[in-house]
């Protein structure tokens, strides 16, 4: 009996050593593939270059720079509203990138934010766009990971996630470490690109440049998932629709008049335009689809 606990606890050990080594090199990877140098040099001149001051700004002048996911300020704004942000709410936005979603929350539906993601170039550029922004008061960025997140438990009302869950390939801890940080009856609002079928996408991806490095799961998986980690999922909803009329309207924007300074291309690189041409074919063919689902802690 002693010698088979003694084993079984050896086993236990070894898996959760190897998960550890696992996430770590994930991690690795995802700050790598996302930390392209002078970010927050390029900005600033990205904005410059669209006819802002960057040393007076506004929310506003940001719109289209600082949400890189599908759909914009919109799918942001219906995020929000699905899970209930209002004056008041602690939110906790989980990769936060360079801010948007977490300064519109503070803008535009009076929340107290907490942005965290795992690359520090990201936190350093949200920081310094908070700040400029004059929202400083009500949002605040850290550096860390989604799996061990920098909170005590029960903290949040609400806890988001935009087009995060790709690069997260141990949905198990990060699900259990969002449960853990909302207080009983919030809301956990997830908005990622999922699989729809098992077909495989082409790459490169916005989030991958090879397959190895993604960890796309289909909207049952999350939901499972969800509900392993304790909560109750209330709701879900398949956006493909509205992501193809959103990519298809961009690339028609580039088209007649050039890619925008303060487009994706600022975040993913010379090679976003093959990136984003590959997702579009993937979201019309039906492999992928960006999917809302809403969850709460009991």
């Amino acid at each position: 009996m002693e010698a088979n606990a003694v084993e079984n606890n050896a086993v236990e050990n070894n898996t959760v050593e190897n998960n550890t080594v696992k996430n770590n090199t994930v991690e690795k990877n995802t700050i790598s593939h996302y930390s392209l140098g002078e970010l927050e040099a390029k900005f600033l001149a990205a904005l410059r270059a669209a006819g802002r001051d960057p040393e007076h700004l506004h929310q506003e002048d940001l719109a289209g720079a600082d949400e890189f996911h599908i759909g914009g300020i919109k799918s942001t704004e219906d995020l929000a509203r699905g899970a209930g942000i209002h004056s008041g709410s602690h939110v906790l936005d989980v990769g936060s990138g360079i801010g948007g979603p977490a300064r519109l929350f503070a803008q535009r539906f009076g929340a107290k934010v907490n942005g965290v993601d795992l690359t520090p170039e990201f936190v350093q550029v949200a920081r310094l766009l908070t700040e400029r922004t004059g929202l400083s008061g009500q949002v605040t960025f850290n550096q860390g990971s989604a799996l061990a997140l920098p909170f005590g438990d029960d903290e949040f009302d609400v806890a988001t996630m935009l087009h995060v869950g790709m690069n997260i390939d141990d949905k198990a801890a990060l699900f259990a470490e969002v449960f853990r940080v909302l207080k009983p009856g919030g809301v956990f609002a997830v908005y990622d690109v999922m699989q729809m079928v098992d077909d495989e996408p082409t790459y490169p991806l916005p989030w991958s440049t090879v397959p190895a490095d993604s960890f796309v799961c289909s909207p049952m998986e999350y939901s499972e998932g969800l509900e392993a980690a304790g909560f109750a999922v209330d709701s879900e909803r398949n956006r493909r629709d509205f992501g193809i009329a959103f990519m298809e309207r961009g690339q028609a924007r580039a088209a007649e008049k050039g890619p925008s300074p303060l487009g994706p291309l600022l975040v993913l690189g010379p090679d976003g335009p093959p990136r984003m041409a590959n997702l579009l074919a993937a979201f019309r063919t039906g492999i992928l689809a960006p999917v809302e689902i809403f969850a709460r802690k009991p």
